[in-house]
């Protein structure tokens, strides 16, 4: 059976959504507005903020087990 291989990120997953969907839009930006691509990279953008916003909240202190 093969192990894992790990890795030690920089940044926690919400800096690196958050900057992915950054980079995704620059990336959009630069195209034309009727091009397939940039609705793509748009959709995706706001895939990766609303997963970072999930993960936070997922994460936060308030949230408690229901009894």
């Amino acid at each position: 059976m093969q192990k894992r291989r790990r890795s030690r990120h920089s940044q926690s997953l919400q800096e690196r959504l958050a900057d992915e969907a950054m980079r995704l839009r620059e990336e959009a930006s630069t195209l034309p507005p009727i091009h397939q691509k940039k609705e793509t990279l748009l959709r995706k953008a706001r895939h990766d903020e609303t997963t970072a916003h999930l993960t936070e909240w997922l994460m936060s202190q308030g949230l408690r087990m229901p009894l």
